[in-house]
């Protein structure tokens, strides 16, 4: 494969744990995990990151997160319609994803690599090319980081402090 130009994750249960918080009002709260901004912050130099979502309801929620809080493109799609959005906007080859869902091993066996985390549907991690050790929303997205700079670009030395310019890297938006 080429160098992959974009990465697209799934929001709920890659960037959170999957679970809707509700009150009477309706969806309140989703639960984002630590550390995924600041692994993203060390990918975003080498490739394009965007997040889609299905979620319609919550994503003021997600909007709030992934676009006010982490300067991320989020876009709502389809849970059953991701590839056809993908494969209109990029070259499929050259695209990295990260879902967890039960529509999601559609995309997977079309772009050039996937990764599922932990805990995702038993076809989504059976066709993706990597699965982390860890949930969604627990730390997933920052090891498919790390991950992605080992095999792709260039390996987090954890010996060497990131660079202090870089303004997403340790902040907690």
């Amino acid at each position: 494969m080429e160098k992959p130009l974009v990465f697209i994750l799934d929001v709920d249960g890659v960037m959170t744990t999957g679970q809707f918080l509700y009150t009477a009002e309706g969806k309140a709260m989703k639960v984002f995990g630590p550390d995924d901004n600041d692994a993203l912050g060390l990918l975003q130099p080498h490739i394009e990151i965007r997040f889609i979502t299905g979620d319609k309801k919550g994503f003021p929620i997600s909007q709030k997160r992934i676009v006010e809080d982490m300067g991320f493109a989020l876009d709502l799609v389809s849970t059953h319609k991701r590839i056809d959005w993908i494969a209109e906007r990029y070259d499929t080859s050259r695209v990295i994803y990260m879902g967890d869902g039960i529509f999601d091993h559609y995309v997977m066996k079309q772009v050039a690599y996937s990764i599922a985390p932990a805990n995702a549907d038993a076809l989504a991690a059976q066709s993706a090319d990597f699965v982390t050790a860890r949930a969604g929303g627990d730390r997933a997205v920052a090891e498919a980081c790390l991950h992605l700079m080992e095999r792709y670009f260039v390996p987090f030395n954890p010996q060497h402090r990131p660079d202090a310019q870089n303004k997403q890297l340790g902040d907690w938006a």
